[in-house]
């Protein structure tokens, strides 16, 4: 899960403001902002590439399995505690204060972070949290200027992007550690809601998905655009991805790489207008892509269950 994280935090934050009356500008700043700082916590992921160093052959499957073997040195450990996660929001909101000595304390904050990473787990951890603290506190400063978002809002969306993520992973790869420093873990192990590693990965494709489809509700609704002017019905050439259960090994949690790329390659479809216009029109071909997405994804996992 990579992108559903975002939209997740963007979808939670700008229905709640539009809820409560903010106007669809301030809203959409809020879900925006929601959704960067719920892409923090991934930052843990630098230290992956370095996997590609061990790899002495020309065997993508090999430099695939050492990137995510080094990722899982340090991911979602750090990064993805319920803990950490306040704390660090408060470090970023301080950060963009406009007082000097507020952020004096964001920076004792800031430090404080990566030093007990350091003395709790190592100095992977330690560089680890120290990465992650620049990111959101580059995020908050980003948002400040751009976005026009005080302290109290950069906390809250800070605070709602961080808490978010963390779940959105419990599908895919090793449980994050949500009570991290603390020596108690909620979940052992990955669960496995169906006891068949496709439909496992199905399920985790489907969760993705419907995150992906949050964000894009959210934006329609915020900005009281239809939904169906950004939808068409190309979107339903998706359905022969069915063929694929045919003639692709099915695909798990382990080894998915040839679903999900080619899967994903289904939504280049939402690009192709029938029309003499040089760019697409990119509402349209993200909703018409997501789309075929879908529509793929539905009649891969029919196909496979009836096979």
């Amino acid at each position: 899960m990579f992108v559903g994280h975002e939209t997740v935090a963007f979808a939670l934050v700008a229905l709640a403001a539009a809820r409560y009356g903010l106007g669809r500008e301030r809203a959409l700043a809020l879900g925006v902002a929601a959704g960067c700082f719920a892409a923090v916590p991934d930052v843990d992921m630098a230290y992956a590439p370095l996997g590609l160093l061990t790899v002495h052959s020309a065997d993508a499957l090999a430099a695939a399995n050492a990137f995510w073997g080094a990722s899982t040195e340090v991911h979602r450990a750090v990064t993805h505690s319920l803990v950490v996660a306040p704390l660090a929001a408060a470090v970023f909101a301080l950060a963009a204060a406009r007082d000097r000595p507020v952020r004096v304390a964001a920076a004792a904050g800031a430090l404080a972070l990566p030093v007990g990473a350091l003395a709790v787990s190592g100095v992977l951890a330690g560089a680890v949290m120290a990465l992650y603290v620049l990111a959101g506190v580059a995020i908050a400063l980003l948002a400040r200027r751009r976005l026009a978002l005080g302290p109290r809002a950069l906390a809250a969306t800070a605070l709602v992007g961080l808490l978010t993520h963390p779940f959105g992973d419990l599908l895919t790869g090793t449980p994050p550690e949500f009570l991290y420093p603390l020596p108690w873990h909620l979940l052992a192990a990955r669960p496995t809601p169906f006891g068949d590693p496709t439909l496992d990965l199905l399920a985790a494709f489907a969760l993705e998905l419907a995150c992906l489809w949050a964000g894009v509700y959210a934006y329609h609704r915020v900005t009281a655009t239809p939904l169906r002017e950004h939808l068409h019905g190309r979107a339903a050439a998706g359905a022969a991805y069915a063929l694929a259960a045919l003639v692709i090994t099915p695909p798990t949690l382990d080894v998915s790489y040839h679903f999900v790329f080619s899967v994903v390659a289904v939504g280049a479809v939402g690009v192709v207008e029938p029309t003499k216009r040089r760019l697409p029109d990119l509402p349209s071909a993200a909703v018409t892509g997501l789309a075929a997405v879908t529509v793929a994804g539905v009649g891969y996992t029919l196909a496979y269950l009836l096979l």
